[in-house]
């Protein structure tokens, strides 16, 4: 037992970006991963770092990982032999030729240069408010886009990324400062200066992480590979786990899925050690979405701990009560081993992690803070004298953030302030509990399959827009199946079929198909999706089916955060 007897907090982040690069052209058709590392990513190691005494898990998903590589071989070829950026929006920061106005290639750009939150991020700056206003008064009148200057675009580029750029950045760094002072007429040398600003920041995100997890501070963790949703590539079926009458793809199964899973598993542990320089005890499988198959293959694998939802844990519980015999409930704020399995389980609070996502952000950062806390010692003294609980906040380190002031930065900075030094509750990791137990684990004989969105699938599984991608991964499959049995691929060709593959299988494709979601964040994703799948046929050399030509969704909704997070819980259904 730990000497210390406060009770045990984890906070969890975790970062993924899906593959954004087109695999046949090389062009990242997004810049979200770049975005996301001057804004997130850095600010979270840097409020880690301004806070010595704090705790926390930092998943990564490798293949954000890779694409971080990607983006800084990219940015060093361009310095030393003006190869192109294949990123359209960082290449225009320091294109020395920029579309001429009034032309598609400028209405783009412009396009583009606005995708960033009004609020937060547009209006709060003056000069990039004026420039998006002044692009809405163009939209409106193409008979004048032929009296803009060039160096309309050439600010608002430059707006755009120093809008993007993280808080910790912001207050810290003496050219960004100087960038936002001059406010316009930005110079070639002025937007140079800022690629490499963006280069030192994304470079920088390996060491420092490195540094963290050396210190104790950070435990890094990881996702499988390409960010797939494990248990449905095992078994599609086990989607009736938790909805048995859910609508299931014309194939019943995925072939071969739990290797493939095991695939991913692997790559994934080569990327993270190559990027980190060790290995990850845990592994934050893709969306907390775990079965009782996909437990027994992390543990194969050397994983010692996993992580979902509470509604995982409230439906493993209940089908214990109701068909072995559990006579009390023992409650989620602790670790869980399910059947035989030596894989410890923790769940995260969906009511905490929901409160940051998606109801602080419009809080003054004391009050979230201070609610926050009162609830995390409310479940201790609860739970308390009988057990010391385990209490887990688990979300994405970088969506919810553009949704509070100033990127999120008083609200963490006070939450790691509070919570360093607090005299009843401890920041730590999952390692560090597994290497000092603090209570033993309960013990289920089954955990029900599902997500940590709802305690189901449904997100990936079960519409008809998400069964028709699955069906057309399910036939690609087939196809590569073929490819690879026949032998008439080179192993170099194999490989990187492999690796297509594997990109196709991410979760992130079957989570933006349906109608629910928004209808401009839908077509890029299933347009994405689509080129996937049309690169893994012409590298197997199969012809692309007619199929693939077609949209698969259309969207049209307007949920909360533009879709990109959800709460925990299906606000329809009960516990």
């Amino acid at each position: 037992m730990a000497s210390d007897q406060r009770t045990p907090v984890v906070l969890c982040w975790h970062m993924h970006q899906p593959v954004y690069q087109d695999q046949g052209s090389g062009e990242f058709m997004f810049p979200w991963v770049y975005l996301h590392c001057i804004k997130d990513y850095v600010d979270m190691a840097g409020h880690l770092e301004a806070h010595p005494d704090a705790r926390a898990v930092v998943n990564f998903a490798p293949v954000l990982l890779e694409q971080i590589e990607e983006y800084l071989m990219q940015i060093e070829r361009w310095r030393h032999s003006s190869a192109p950026i294949g990123d359209s929006v960082l290449a225009a920061l320091v294109s020395d030729s920029l579309p001429e106005p009034g032309s598609p290639g400028f209405l783009e750009l412009i396009e583009k240069c606005l995708r960033a939150n009004a609020d937060r991020i547009i209006k709060r700056f003056t000069p990039y408010k004026r420039l998006s206003e002044l692009a809405g008064f163009y939209r409106t009148r193409p008979d004048m886009q032929r009296y803009i200057s060039g160096q309309f675009l050439a600010d608002l580029l430059v707006w755009y990324h120093l809008g993007w750029m993280g808080e910790t950045v912001r207050r810290s760094h003496p050219l960004i400062q100087s960038l936002q002072e001059k406010g316009h007429q930005f110079s070639m040398e002025d937007r140079r200066a800022l690629l490499d600003i963006i280069a030192e920041l994304m470079s920088s995100l390996g060491p420092r992480f490195r540094h963290l997890a050396k210190t104790g501070q950070v435990e890094l963790a990881m996702s499988p590979w390409a960010h797939p949703i494990l248990p449905l590539l095992q078994d599609l079926e086990s989607a009736r786990e938790a909805i048995p009458d859910i609508a299931m793809p014309e194939h019943a199964q995925y072939a071969g899925g739990t290797e493939r899973a095991t695939w991913h598993l692997q790559q994934g542990r080569q990327v993270f050690q190559r990027f980190f320089g060790e290995q990850p005890v845990g592994c934050w499988a893709s969306e907390g979405a775990l079965s009782q198959q996909t437990l027994s293959l992390l543990a194969q694998q050397g994983f010692r701990w996993s992580a979902s939802g509470d509604s995982v844990a409230h439906n493993s519980i209940r089908l214990a009560q109701e068909q072995h015999g559990l006579k009390k409930n023992p409650g989620i704020h602790q670790p869980f081993q399910f059947a035989e399995e030596p894989l410890t389980v923790f769940f995260r609070d969906d009511g905490l992690s929901d409160l940051i996502g998606f109801t602080y952000s419009e809080w003054h950062a004391e009050d979230a803070v201070g609610d926050l806390v009162h609830h995390i010692e409310n479940i201790a003294i609860e739970n308390k004298p009988d057990k010391t609980p385990v209490i887990s906040v688990i979300l994405d380190g970088e969506n919810a953030w553009e949704y509070y002031p100033e990127n999120g930065y008083y609200f963490l900075d006070e939450l790691y302030r509070v919570l360093e030094n607090h005299s009843s509750l401890r920041l730590t990791t999952y390692n560090a509990l597994l290497e000092q137990p603090v209570c033993e684990p309960a013990r289920l004989p089954h955990l029900v399959a599902g997500s940590w969105i709802y305690g189901t699938f449904s997100t990936w599984i079960g519409d008809p827009d998400k069964n028709r991608a699955w069906d057309l991964l399910c036939e690609a499959k087939q196809h590569f199946d073929r490819a690879i049995d026949s032998g008439d691929l080179s192993v170099e060709q194999r490989e990187k079929a492999s690796r297509q593959l594997g990109l196709c299988e991410g979760s992130d494709w079957f989570w933006w198909f349906g109608d629910y979601n928004p209808a401009a964040v839908v077509r890029d994703f299933e347009h994405l999706y689509r080129q996937h799948l049309t690169s893994l046929y012409r590298t197997i050399g199969y012809p692309v089916p007619a199929s693939l030509s077609q949209p698969l969704s259309q969207g049209g909704g307007e949920p909360a955060r533009g879709g990109a997070m959800r709460p925990g819980h299906d606000a329809g259904a009960g516990e």
